[in-house]
């Protein structure tokens, strides 16, 4: 798959992932921040699915 997020997007999904999760393990919040887990695997790889059908990329574009 094509990578369609850029860099600080990438970023902000891998700590809101850790954030969450850290969240969960510690039982501040319940086990819904397991979600936490989708936006840190997209962050790592570079590809969100919600982007796709909507054609959105926050990549620059490569000249």
């Amino acid at each position: 798959m094509k990578t369609n997020e850029g860099s600080l997007d990438r970023i902000a999904r891998v700590i809101a992932g850790l954030a969450l999760i850290a969240l969960t393990v510690t039982s501040t919040i319940g086990v819904w921040g397991w979600i936490g887990v989708v936006p840190l695997l997209t962050g790592i790889f570079g590809v969100c699915p919600a982007y796709i059908p909507f054609g959105i990329s926050t990549c620059p574009m490569k000249k």
